[in-house]
Parts: C-alpha cells; structure tokens; sequence
C-alpha cells in the first residue's frame, strides 16, 4: 500500500511541477440557429461528449493536456415521440444528447480535429472529408513563446449551396442543409467534383484521411471554435 501511495506522489508531483494543465476551448454559435455540438473522444479527454448551443451562445469546456479528439455541430436535432434523440446532419446514432464516448462516425459535418501535447505541440485541422454542413473556424488564442499559430477553417457561407446536386443533403423543403463527401474511406479516395468544388472557398481545409497534414502549434494554448463566423441563415424546421 506504502509503495502505492508512493508512486501516486511521484506522478502527481510530476505533473504539478511539469505545469500540466487543462487547455480551453471555447465553442460559440454565431448561426442563426441552435447548433448541437458533437464530441468524439476515446478517452473523455473534453469532459462531455455533446451539448445544445442556443444562437449567440458559448460554452467553454476544458480539454485534456495529452489527448485526441474531434468536435463538430449537429443541426435540426429533435426527440421523436418514442424519446429517440436524432439530427439531420452529424447526428452521432447514440439517440441521446450525448454521443456517448464511443459513437459511431457522423457523416455530413464539417469537423475539427484536436491532438494536444501539453508544453511542447498540438495540431489541429479543419476536416471535411465526412462532409460539409455548416461554417466552422479554429483560432488559437495564446502561446507562452509568443508564437501565433495558424487559425484554420472552411468559414465561407453558405458552401453548401456549391456542392454537386447529387451530393446534396436537402430538407423537407428542399433546400441543402449539407453536403456528402462520396469518399467513404481511405481506400480509393481521389479527387472528386465534391473536393474540386470545395477546394477554392476552403483551402485551408483537409479533404482526405491522412495523418500529414494537421496544423502545428508549438506552447499550451487554448482555442475558440466557432460555428458560422460570418451568419449563415440555413437550417429551420
């Protein structure tokens, strides 16, 4: 038991000393309607995995120092009659608010991606190869080595209106609340009219799964993430 408590001591003196800490991040809705985020986290390394955001809302979550993880926005999200939780795109399958930490990979979403390394490099990117449905920005916001890091972002509005018609997620009234990435996996996947068509408005987005191409930060920083930061009047019920 001795030994025990001993090893404990050592490892959180440890990470008191080495200045470990939790990094920000900042979510804000700037649509013009209620965005649900959606967190996909294998070792709950933001501390909720989903959560509503009114418009003009922000929430700020702490994240893990060490870890890895992605956050996108959920939109038209309702509960049937039976209760079932469920939204028109990035809808996570859990039929809760939460997508629970193990949730299947949404589809039609733009999507941030995190991995964090506290004191030496994160990398991040903007990631739309499941997808596209609504504007999306990351903007580091310090560095303790006075660096400034790269915001990335596929931010234009309204993009959905340029995905191929095919490719088109529509609402009830016909109108496209996102757009399908036909690339369904690694295998296979080149260019494509849907990554030809997104390529000039978000070049700072990533449109396939490789693992070379995040962008680097180097210091603990926090983030804000932001859902439509020009307005983007699209999905209603």
């Amino acid at each position: 038991m001795s030994k025990i408590l001993s090893l404990f001591f050592i490892i959180a003196s440890h990470l008191f000393v080495s200045g470990v800490t939790s990094k920000n991040i900042t979510i804000e809705n700037k649509c013009d309607y209620t965005v649900w985020p959606g967190f996909s986290n294998s070792f709950n390394d933001f501390g909720t995995t989903g959560f509503a955001l009114e418009k003009g809302e922000s929430r700020v979550i702490l994240a893990s120092p060490f870890g890895s993880g992605a956050i996108w926005g959920r939109t038209l999200c309702s509960r049937n009659s039976t209760g079932k939780f469920s939204c028109a795109t990035g809808d996570c399958g859990s039929g809760e608010i939460e997508c629970g930490k193990y949730g299947q990979s949404p589809r039609n979403m733009t999507l941030a991606e995190f991995e964090t390394n506290n004191g030496t490099v994160d990398l991040y990117r903007v990631n739309v190869v499941y997808g596209f449905n609504l504007p999306l920005l990351v903007v580091p916001q310090r560095s303790p080595y006075g660096r400034v890091c790269s915001r990335v972002g596929c931010d234009v509005v309204n993009l959905n209106q340029a995905c191929p018609y095919d490719l088109m997620v529509l609402d009830a009234e016909e109108r496209p609340i996102a757009c399908t990435n036909p690339c369904e996996s690694s295998s296979g996947c080149t260019s494509s009219s849907y990554s030809e068509s997104f390529k000039v408005p978000c070049p700072e987005a990533n449109f396939d799964f490789s693992y070379d191409n995040y962008v680097a930060c180097t210091g603990s920083i926090d983030y804000v993430i932001t859902f439509c930061p020009s307005f983007t009047p699209v999905p209603t019920r």
